[in-house]
């Protein structure tokens, strides 16, 4: 079985070796029985509880990375870029903890303290090195949408008998919705925990790019919406549900002639000076050691500005009011509000956890290490379930803090460390001075904080360009969102994208396999089949969706083929080889000049020779009965697409073998992948059917073919042998020779 090799003309090489077909396969390979390859359940349940103490130091290392890098730490290398580097994202935790808090609907504390108790878990439990883990815009609007949900301004109303008016208890709605987010929190990251442990870590990748950047521009849109009550000064309905978000800007629009022109001011100004002072981080970025803290420098000038000129009291511009001081002790979860935050939970775990390992394996490409999805999993619930103790909401990775960690000079998780510091020493000694803080300015940064997402908009013009699907995927995505409210318009989505896939790989794109002969002059290639056999072959895995259009495509493709036997082309390269023309049909063939053509290369029912056209009638008149004729005696079905096979395709397969053998045509299959192969025999497929019939490759099959059949239909090529070119080494040309058959 070992083939034999010699240097042919132009560099090329004749390869001759053994005809493999399965049957011949198993004999030389000793193909493993299916009892023999899978390991039992039972088995591996026991070695799990019967390991070493080196397999059980590595488990111990993997569910706590920490234990790898952290004793050998380099406090020289590593110490002064890690605190410079946790200096600046505390810096940053500081503005966006306390803006993204009003997205969640939470007072602005609670972000703070988002900001430091899961930074620290992740420390412990994560695996990448660079990422930043805290509060983020789209964790926060979608944590919002819950506790606006399930505590509404009105159900908090205190009616003042006086003037019979009414006033939100905001204590009560605070304290309830405080509860709210972190039963959520809890549940969503019990949920990352049991994927993680049960390896569930690939549900990621069923958020495509195009899936994800629609999300969370629509997620955009809905923190914009969220934010104009505290730009304008105006107290909307807040509405939930679907259309939730035009409802608010209809309510909104109807609020215009009341805004508060002093809010909005400090909103406008707020904005041009973050954007003005970003536009020149950005423009300097390569001369500046350190990104200048601008959102830092706005809530510090805003809070000087309204301490001393006493906006509140003055102009009753909203500000951020109490913030206690100190940590919150732990309190247990009330799991009375499980079963309705069950949905949003799932939702907030899938869409976290897609963003945060997006960025780790980002970060883990760009400078050489790797990131356990499963690991990134239960690192991140677990840094939501204890959070949410300690009155946290979801959190996950922060793409422009991650960035500026990253870009500073971080190197471990010490730089969270460092940031959770600085964000434990403004809780503890420094967070009473905000309380003169105008919401208009957090506002304002939440606001300026979008314009990346903003941004995410150019893609349907790249998407147009590139991918049509994709783009009808990002565009469903964003209405979706947008009109449906995160939670189902992710499902939605999800759901979408899914179905396009099986609606592309339900869709065949079927080809016809062909020989290459030179013809004497240069120009021109003369395409001619391999008389009696036709080669099939598929572009998509068969299966239920797809098996009847496989065996129409079938039928249609082999009646097409026998319609024309000769086209031309003009291909680029010199050697003998297998093409395949697509759709080849006579009448809409345009790959070659039929001008070329000379009589008697098209026999076709227009043929002068009158004993010619009796046979063609012949052939059409028996053809519409169902009786073959034509001068074919054996068709190949590539399958070296496919990648799994189901009882549909089973039997679908087994009805043409049934079929076409009933007319005396031999139907061979070429190329399936060792998992097909064991699927078709769990499916007996090989009860009745011979595995003669299922050969190792294309090649293999045509030969046999034409041994079996005897090579006096052969054209007169150059050599009694067939050549063709290897899909994988386009420069080298192999060639097997028919035995028996000069």
């Amino acid at each position: 079985a070992i083939p034999s090799m010699a240097k042919g003309r132009k560099g090329g090489y004749r390869v001759e070796r053994e005809i493999l077909n399965e049957e011949r396969l198993e004999e030389l390979s000793q193909r493993l029985d299916i009892s023999q390859t899978r390991i039992p359940l039972s088995y591996r349940l026991k070695n799990s509880l019967r390991c070493s103490v080196p397999s059980l130091k590595r488990r111990v290392v993997s569910f706590l990375p920490v234990l790898y890098w952290l004793p050998r730490y380099s406090i020289w290398d590593y110490g002064m870029p890690d605190l410079i580097s946790g200096i600046s994202v505390g810096i940053m935790h500081l503005p966006q903890g306390m803006a993204y808090a009003l997205l969640a609907s939470l007072p602005p504390v609670f972000g703070l303290y988002t900001s430091f108790y899961p930074a620290l878990i992740y420390f412990f439990f994560g695996s990448s090195r660079h990422i930043s883990i805290g509060t983020f815009t789209v964790l926060s609007i979608m944590v919002g949408s819950v506790t606006e949900r399930l505590a509404p301004d009105a159900d908090f109303l205190i009616m003042n008998g006086t003037n019979v008016t009414a006033e939100v208890d905001i204590t009560a709605r605070d304290q309830y919705r405080v509860q709210v987010a972190a039963a959520t929190t809890v549940l969503a990251g019990l949920i990352q925990v049991i994927l993680g442990l049960v390896q569930f870590g690939f549900v990621g990748t069923y958020l495509s790019e195009p899936l994800v950047r629609g999300y969370t521009s629509a997620a955009a849109a809905h923190a914009v919406v969220a934010q104009l009550k505290y730009i304008f000064g105006v107290s909307p309905i807040r509405f939930s549900g679907p259309f939730s978000l035009v409802y608010t800007l209809v309510d909104m629009c109807a609020l215009l002639p009341s805004t508060h022109l002093p809010t909005l001011l400090a909103s406008v100004v707020s904005i041009i000076v973050l954007i003005t002072a970003k536009e020149l981080n950005n423009r300097f970025s390569k001369k500046l050691p350190v990104p200048i803290p601008v959102e830092l420098i706005v809530i510090v000038v805003g809070t000087l500005i309204s301490f001393y000129t006493h906006l509140n009291e003055t102009f009753e511009i909203s500000v951020v009011g109490e913030i206690p001081s100190g940590l919150q002790p732990p309190t247990l979860p009330n799991t009375s509000y499980f079963s309705e935050v069950v949905v949003d939970a799932f939702a907030l775990a899938v869409v976290g956890y897609a963003i945060s390992i997006s960025l780790g394996k980002t970060f883990a490409l760009k400078h050489g290490y790797k990131v356990d999805s499963n690991q990134e999993l239960v690192a991140l619930g677990l840094s939501n379930a204890v959070g949410g103790f300690f009155q946290c909401y979801s959190v996950c990775a922060s793409m422009s803090r991650s960035l500026i960690q990253e870009t500073t000079g971080g190197r471990t998780q010490m730089a969270g460390v460092s940031s959770a510091v600085i964000v434990l020493v403004t809780v503890l000694k420094l967070g009473p001075l905000f309380q003169e803080l105008p919401k208009a300015v957090l506002s304002a940064i939440v606001f300026v904080n979008l314009k990346g997402m903003f941004k995410q908009y150019a893609d349907i013009v790249t998407l147009w360009r590139s991918s049509k699907i994709d783009l009808l995927v990002w565009l469903m995505t964003w209405a979706s969102t947008v009109f449906f409210n995160l939670d189902m318009g992710l499902g939605a989505s999800i759901s979408f994208a899914l179905l396009t896939v099986i609606f592309r790989t339900q869709r065949l794109d079927t080809y016809l396999f062909f020989f290459i002969s030179r013809r004497s002059f240069i120009s021109c290639f003369d395409i001619k089949m391999v008389p009696g056999i036709t080669i099939f072959h598929s572009s998509a895995t068969i299966y239920f969706a797809n098996a009847e259009l496989y065996l129409e495509a079938l039928k249609q493709k082999v009646w097409k083929e026998r319609e024309n036997s000769t086209v031309f082309v003009m291909p680029e390269t010199p050697h003998n080889s297998w093409v395949y023309l697509k759709g080849t049909d006579p009448e809409t063939t345009t790959l070659g000049s039929l001008s070329d053509l000379q009589d008697g290369d098209i026999t076709t029912l227009e043929s002068s020779s009158e004993d010619t056209l009796s046979r063609d009638l012949e052939r059409v008149s028996l053809g519409s009965l169902g009786k073959w004729t034509w001068d074919i005696h054996s068709i190949i079905l590539d399958l070296s697409p496919a990648n799994f096979i189901d009882t549909v395709a089973i039997k679908t397969l087994r009805n043409i073998f049934h079929d076409f053998g009933e007319i005396d045509v031999d139907i061979y299959m070429a190329g399936c992948q060792a998992l097909v192969v064991e699927q078709l025999e769990q499916g007996g497929f090989f009860s009745d059917i011979d595995k003669e019939r299922l050969f190792t490759s294309v090649h293999d099959a045509v030969l046999y073919c034409l041994n079996r059949r005897g090579a006096g239909a052969l054209p007169n090529y150059e050599t009694a042998a067939v050549s063709f070119t290897d899909s994988d080494t386009t420069d080298t040309t192999y060639s097997h020779t028919v035995r028996g058959c000069m």
